[in-house]
């Protein structure tokens, strides 16, 4: 079996593949789908998998659940031509799927199922009800599991329901809505961690557990957390049953209530006021509402909305020995952009904490599900139904299959107490590595309210004051002028490069969230060399000084004008357009050039942007969130460049 340090010893034969592979041009470097291939998995004529579920078989076979309440055996899964099975039909809406000892246990809406085959024709003929929890019936209280814990009980979470429809508000209208429960072999129901809102993605990542949240009210963005038992992780909806006996939350609804009131998001009679009502300066953080709920549990890793994902779905970590350099690190799904990412996780003070990097993107729907296989490819199970996804296919089930060679990549990132330390898949080249230009640093936090999410806020840029390359030039340190506890951590490695081919990396962006600053040793700073002072004087040919030549503003730009081309990738990224619309094409919501032809005034636009009507947009199934928090200059710049469009 191939490991990753047998891999680096094979660098000669790889480099000599590689050339084969990629062009002899050194310029134009590898990209991602350069060494994972997406392979589809081809169904049945005639069936829809929207894959709510993944799971593998001792004997080497699939097991596949869907949406639409199917559960299926696939035969020879890596075949050209696997065989479909259908082992049982009629549940609702299978979000999770688990194997053993001959049973699937399957995650319905409001009930932990168990099938079995009881006279081995290979259909199951006997389903039974290990554990049910309660539903209002709304539309949003989907239910995701089971992962089976290391003390032989399955955890499921559960969504919220939604309150206002207008306001996008959670609420908790039954027992265990927005709560991590576990669930005894005897059918017994142990609440385990509340504060959920959407957790698409329970996962047992090394024994312990987690999950991962869907940006939303309370939810900044999306992101992964680490769970113990007693956690509350933001949203406040699942306190309204902290009280119930044999919780472990004490947190109360009043108390919480207490630390957000000061935010002004109530009118005199007690109730919320709408979003673009709330003021845009009057919030705390999630840090700051720490100080005063001790019980808030903080996310291990944000994942910046619209950047890694905006419908974050299953973590799963990469088996040692599969992937190389990647082993033991862990994937995360994305439903709404149709993407993985990867994520690297280190404890520092006993916290977790980590950064999150793009892995590859283009698949053809929403990745939901994920599964390894024992050949080392991944199985990947998608659907968009009411959700939307970058990929235009209604469900899917592909698979992603490694070449064995290595790209040149950020392996991992490490907190230092005064920046961060970068390992490399190869040796960089150390001239482009050790120039600061190599590198852009900023951090940002986000708002902790009850408006739909938060754009990034304290926004800072960050000075590079020093830089360590390893003798093998497979790390770089750097050191920065100051870091940022609590924040988010943009790390751009824009101009490093490999040493020998002069390759970009394939990822350049990490975003590291720095919950804890580890103690050591800083970075010896040396001196800067003096620089040339550029003033308002220079010399003459005598040593006499004049002034020089008064040099034109240039002209300010007109409060009409359309954004170029960089102002506008920057406004847009910047408040996470992208995350749901393209230029010239449906995504999770209309291409820009689409709404251009609606003929909207730019005024009308900003209107539209702060409440939007989904009725207008009856073709899509996701309706967009209100977006009170883009300034309004900046929304109107947006409204012009999107009608420069028509």
């Amino acid at each position: 079996m191939l490991t990753y340090k047998s891999l680096i010893k094979k660098g000669a034969l790889l480099a000599v593949t590689a050339g084969l592979i990629f062009s002899a041009s050194a310029q134009e470097s590898p990209k991602e789908e350069d060494f994972f291939k997406i392979a589809k998995v081809p169904a049945p004529e005639g069936t829809l998998l929207e894959v709510g579920g993944l799971t593998m078989l001792p004997n080497g076979s699939l097991g596949v659940a869907t949406r639409r309440g199917d559960v299926f055996v696939v035969e020879n899964p890596t075949a050209s031509r696997p065989y479909f099975r259908k082992f049982a039909s009629g549940l609702h809406e299978i979000l999770g799927l688990h194997y053993e000892e001959g049973s699937f246990y399957a995650v319905q809406r409001g009930e932990l199922t168990r099938l079995r085959d009881m006279d081995s024709d290979g259909k199951a003929d006997w389903y039974e009800t290990v554990a049910a929890w309660p539903l209002s019936a709304h539309y949003h209280e989907y239910s995701f599991g089971p992962k089976l814990a290391p003390d032989n009980t399955f955890i499921v979470t559960t969504n919220v329901a939604f309150g206002d429809q207008e306001w996008w508000r959670g609420e908790s209208r039954v027992p265990y809505r927005g709560w991590t429960l576990k669930i005894h072999r005897d059918g017994k129901i142990e609440p385990f961690a509340t504060g959920m809102r959407s957790p698409a993605g329970p996962g047992i990542l090394n024994g312990e557990v987690f999950y991962t949240e869907n940006q939303g009210d309370y939810m900044a963005s999306g992101g992964l957390w680490h769970l113990e038992k007693g956690d509350f992780s933001g949203h406040p909806a699942g306190l309204a049953w902290s009280q119930t006996p044999g919780s472990p939350i004490t947190m109360t609804t009043e108390q919480f209530n207490a630390v957000v009131d000061p935010m002004k998001i109530k009118d005199e009679n007690g109730r919320f006021i709408k979003p673009e009502n709330v003021q845009d300066d009057n919030f705390i953080t999630l840090y700051e509402a720490k100080k005063s709920l001790p019980a808030i549990k903080l996310p291990a890793v944000w994942l910046p909305h619209g950047i890694h994902g905006i419908s974050n779905s299953e973590p799963l970590v990469i088996p040692e020995n599969y992937w190389g350099p990647f082993a033991g690190q862990i994937l995360i799904g994305d439903q709404g952009q149709s993407k993985i990412m990867r994520v690297m996780l280190e404890k520092v003070n006993e916290v977790y904490q980590g950064a999150s990097i793009d892995f590859r993107s283009g698949f053809q729907s929403g990745v939901l599900r994920m599964a390894f296989a024992a050949d080392q490819s991944l199985f990947v199970g998608e659907t968009n139904r009411g959700w939307g996804s970058a990929g235009d296919a209604n469900e899917g089930l592909q698979r992603l299959v490694w070449n064995r060679q290595i790209p040149f990549e950020i392996r991992n990132v490490k907190a230092m107490p005064d920046g961060f330390e970068f390992e490399f898949t190869h040796p960089v080249d150390k001239k482009s590595a050790s120039a600061p230009e190599s590198y852009l640093v900023n951090s940002f936090t986000y708002k902790y309210f009850p408006v739909y999410g938060s754009p990034p806020v304290k926004n800072q840029n960050h000075e590079i004051k020093g830089i360590e390359v390893s003798e093998d030039g497979l790390k770089v340190r750097i050191a920065l002028d100051q870091v940022h506890q609590y924040h988010v951590h943009r790390l751009s490695l824009i101009g490093v490069r490999e040493a020998g081919t002069y390759h970009e990396l394939v990822h350049t962006d990490a975003y590291y969230t720095l919950n804890e600053i580890p103690s050591g040793t800083k970075m010896a700073i040396k001196a800067p060399e003096p620089k040339t002072v550029v003033t308002s004087e220079t010399k003459t040919a005598t040593g006499a000084t004049k002034p020089l030549a008064a040099q034109p503003k240039p002209a300010a730009k007109p409060a009409t004008a359309i954004p170029s081309e960089t102002e506008i990738k920057a406004l847009l990224a910047k408040n996470t357009c992208t995350a749901c619309h393209a230029p010239d094409k449906k995504q999770v919501g209309p291409g820009f050039n689409e709404i251009a032809k609606r003929g909207y005034t730019a005024e009308k636009m900003v209107e539209l942007i702060y409440n939007p009507k989904p009725e207008n947009w009856p073709d899509y199934a996701t309706p967009m969130p209100p977006m009170p928090q883009v300034p309004k200059e900046e929304a109107l710049k947006i409204a012009r460049w999107i009608n420069s469009l028509k």
